[in-house]
């Protein structure tokens, strides 16, 4: 038990996957998930535990942005012994050659936050996720025949920048092809502690084209990320 969790030790299993949204994380327990148990609602961030045939796991929502990541995957790596988290999340594409619903592996994230540098003292504005966890990942989505698209997100702290065109410049400069705001805490925490990352994202809106998907769509049609994470247990 933690301040921010109230599940016993050993309720998580050694993989969680972590929405953002707590209300994703109820679709996913609801509608894949067998012999599940609701194991925190501390602050409304729903987690469960289940099995996905025959395999245990675990579903946590994260919160918004890096403080809240990082404290959920900080616990979970550090205080209830989780192997691996992979984060399944919405993006914004900064390029047309992604379209609404188009699934994303990051390959490296970039950011501009202070994150590692306050945690550690670590200050590259780059981080990694496992891989052995990305290699499954694509593994599990050739099998199911879903599309995978890959490469470098950008993680930013701000949701509504006074210059919305500063997206042009991060992907020209930093190679960015989309944009969320989690991914960087959680592979920091996970390079820290020793553990495994990884983040699969579906494009919920285009910068570039202004398209978006509502709100409905973005807590439960974006089910193919969900095969994939689930497939490599």
């Amino acid at each position: 038990m933690t301040p921010h969790i109230e599940a016993a030790p050993g309720a998580f299993a050694k993989t969680v996957l972590m929405p953002g949204d707590p209300l994703r994380a109820q679709f996913i327990a609801t509608n894949y998930l067998e012999n599940v148990r609701e194991i925190n609602r501390v602050r409304n961030m729903f987690a469960y535990t289940g099995t996905f045939r025959g395999k245990p796991v675990s579903v946590m929502g994260s919160g918004m942005g890096m403080p809240s990541i990082g404290i959920y995957s900080w616990e979970l790596f550090k205080e209830y012994d989780v192997e691996r988290i992979i984060r399944i999340g919405s993006c914004g594409a900064y390029t047309e050659d992604l379209a609404l619903y188009d699934v994303v592996l990051a390959t490296h994230v970039y950011s501009e936050t202070s994150f590692g540098q306050t945690q550690n003292g670590e200050s590259s504005p780059y981080r990694k996720p496992s891989s052995a966890l990305n290699h499954a990942l694509i593994q599990c989505a050739h099998a199911l025949d879903i599309p995978l698209k890959t490469g470098t997100i950008h993680s930013c702290d701000v949701f509504y920048r006074e210059n919305f065109e500063d997206f042009r410049r991060i992907y020209a400069d930093f190679g960015a092809i989309c944009v969320e705001m989690e991914a960087f805490a959680l592979f920091h925490n996970a390079q820290v502690l020793g553990k495994e990352a990884a983040c699969i994202l579906t494009v919920s809106d285009n910068l570039v084209t202004q398209e978006a998907a509502s709100a409905e769509a973005r807590q439960t049609a974006f089910t193919r990320m969900m095969d994939v994470a689930l497939g490599v247990l």
